[in-house]
């Protein structure tokens, strides 16, 4: 079973802490220290938020300022445009930010949000038809109904 884990930095752990965990997301404590905190969003996905400082001994590369630079975004799926809407206002209520307005495709919903130090997060709802069938077919098929 492939598990994953991304990495992201951060300026201020503490605050990433409670970012995270107020969208839902738990901390391992076994791998959480002063340098960095494991967040637990199900069973394969972790991400490791590090500080700025502590990442930069993973890498030769310059770590980029995420407030400024981007480099990846995460995805998260969600079970329904109103969890969609739920995650972003616990992200606002937060320290996060919305870089821009929600995307509604008709067979996908997603909103944007940065984390308090700008690392970019998505949150999506698809409607389930699309995803088995692919976007194109279950479009072609809404307009026919």
């Amino acid at each position: 079973m492939t598990h994953i884990f991304v990495n992201v930095p951060t300026n201020d752990l503490e605050k990433s802490k409670a970012f995270y965990t107020a969208l839902g997301a738990e901390i391992n404590p076994l791998f959480t220290d002063e340098n960095a905190a494991c967040i637990v969003w199900g069973d394969n996905i972790q991400m490791m938020v590090l500080t700025t400082e502590y990442l930069g001994t993973f890498t030769d590369k310059q770590i980029i300022d995420p407030r400024t630079h981007a480099q990846v975004q995460i995805a998260f799926s969600r079970d329904s445009r109103e969890e969609v809407d739920r995650v972003l206002e616990a992200g606002l209520a937060n320290g996060g930010s919305e870089p821009r307005p929600a995307q509604d495709y008709g067979f996908m919903y997603s909103r944007d949000l940065d984390d308090p130090d700008g690392n970019g997060l998505a949150f999506l709802f698809m409607e389930p038809q699309a995803a088995e069938q692919g976007p194109d077919a279950y479009l072609a098929e809404q307009a026919q109904a």
